[in-house]
């Protein structure tokens, strides 16, 4: 018996997995590998001790009365991922164990000894609980959020549900994958293929469609999915969610119904505007026209004598018709720009700029006025637009200037990438006139906005609207910074080209 023993032992030395021989009721251990020893944790001095004493730990635990049973039986005993708690450095720790208990048998065929087997599966074991742990939180969280998953065999056509899945579709039972598909809306099927046919080539698919519930009303789904292949590229699962978004698209639904209503609303508005623009521009126009004439034409009567206050009322209509008319012209301008499409050209500035000059002799003879003007390049816009922008700039430093010192105007230019690297041109126009308060830089760009009152400086309220609204067309901007009584300063930045032909 012994012989054998000693051939054991030069196996079971060598061998990675703990291995232990044990003999009589008792268990007496005949061997024990390193493997066998470091599982344990009790030392090198155990061999020729009894089991129960090398580990009193397990005297409540079923592994002596299972290697006895095998002595006694012949039969060998298996056990998979099985807790065995074990007192280490002082301290009863838990483990997990594949072992097995092995009668041995000499040559007459009689038991003589057990031995036993094992293997550390703890990391094994708390793996495989935290991925059903993952599993539990996950099927938790699938149900909490109202979605549903699914998992298709391909070859068999069954379908693997859990979460909402069944609440979703209306069903109570499993069903086949066809009986689903079939509940869909006709019009949605089409779509459904095409996703599945995406699915080949992608490996994924997304679609949203209507199932038909048993009472003929309609539940909008978004079904999510990915395609699995074998080893041999060959489909063989698809596996995916189900979200219920009845609500969501109804919503959408309602959106769209008043993103339509209020775009119908705002075109007639828009409408109403362009008629009362043809208003102003037909009706309006021309009774000021008269009035103007007719004021021209009393004021010339050679038969009438005027005295001093007459005089005066005469200037006073005058100063109003004239008002009212650059009131109107203004309103024309801002209320149509929109409308109007105007093709993109290459515009000289230096030309605008002179042209400008030209138009305003007048104002700027009677001032005494200075424009100090650097070389500019040229960009692309619409001209007559880009006139206009300039023209009420320049004229705005021209009229608010002080009274006692004469207009300096000085207009500068510089070209700079833009955050999306976009070459631009930056123009400042900057004066010495009467200046704006900081709280003021934005107003002044707000329609029928005035910081003087008309007594004082004349204008309609609208040109500095207008040239934000020319500026932004051009897919540029437009900034006023100053100090009151200090001069302001305007930067335009538009792009030195447009990336359509019409704007």
């Amino acid at each position: 018996m012994y012989d054998n023993i000693l051939l054991l032992k030069d196996i079971v030395d060598n061998t990675p997995l703990p291995t232990a021989v044990y003999t009589g009721e008792e268990l007496k251990i005949e061997l024990a590998n390193p493997a066998m020893i470091q599982a344990w944790g009790k030392g090198d001095a155990i061999i020729g001790k009894n089991y129960p004493d090398v580990l009193p730990e397990t005297r409540n635990q079923p592994f002596a009365n299972q290697a006895r049973a095998v002595l006694k039986t012949g039969k060998a005993f298996h056990a998979k991922d099985k807790q065995v708690d074990l007192m280490v450095d002082g301290a009863l720790r838990t483990y997990y164990f594949n072992y097995s208990f092995i009668p041995l048998f000499n040559k007459e065929g009689e038991i003589y000894a057990v031995m036993n087997t094992g293997s550390d599966v703890t990391e094994l074991h708390q793996a495989r609980v935290d991925i059903q742990s993952s599993e539990q939180r996950l099927r938790m969280a699938v149900e909490s959020s109202g979605m549903g998953t699914y998992e298709i065999d391909l070859e068999t056509k069954k379908i693997k549900t859990c979460g909402n899945f069944n609440t979703i579709w209306s069903i109570e039972a499993d069903v086949a994958n066809e009986q689903l598909i079939a509940r869909l809306h006709p019009e949605d099927q089409k779509l459904r293929e095409e996703a599945h046919r995406q699915a080949q080539r992608t490996g994924k698919m997304s679609y949203e469609a209507r199932i038909i519930n048993d009472d003929s009303s309609l539940r909008w789904v978004k079904i999510d999915g990915r395609l699995i292949k074998d080893e041999n590229g060959k489909p063989i699962t698809i596996i995916g969610i189900i979200r219920d978004i009845h609500e969501q698209k109804a919503f959408e639904e309602e959106l769209k119904k008043q993103v339509a209503q209020n775009t119908q609303e705002l075109q007639r508005s828009n409408d109403d505007l362009l008629h009362f623009a043809g208003v102003v521009s037909h009706d309006l126009r021309e009774p000021v026209r008269k009035i103007k004439t007719f004021n021209s034409l009393l004021r010339s009567e050679p038969q009438t004598i005027f005295n001093e206050n007459a005089e005066k009322y005469l200037d006073k209509v005058d100063q109003s018709a004239h008002r009212m008319q650059t009131i109107i012209e203004g309103i024309l301008a801002y209320s149509t720009l929109d409308k109007r499409s105007q093709p993109v050209e290459k515009i000289n500035l230096d030309m605008v700029i002179e042209n400008i000059k030209t138009d305003l002799e007048l104002i700027i003879n009677e001032k005494g006025a200075i424009l100090v003007i650097s070389e500019l390049p040229q960009i692309e816009g619409a001209p007559i637009l880009i006139h206009q922008l300039f023209y009420n700039l320049i004229h705005n430093a021209l009229k608010f200037s002080k009274a006692d010192e004469p207009p300096r105007v000085i207009i500068t230019s510089d070209i700079i990438n833009n955050q999306e690297g976009i070459e631009v041109l930056e123009i400042k126009i900057k004066d010495n006139g009467i200046g704006l308060d900081i709280v003021d830089t934005e107003k002044i760009f707000t329609a029928f906005e005035r910081l003087h009152s008309k007594d004082q400086f004349e204008g309609n309220g609208l040109g500095l609207a207008l040239c934000r609204k020319i500026a932004q067309r051009h897919n540029g901007s437009i900034t006023a910074v100053g100090e009151k009584d200090n001069g302001a300063e305007f930067t335009v930045t538009l792009p030195l080209k447009q990336s359509h032909s019409y704007l």
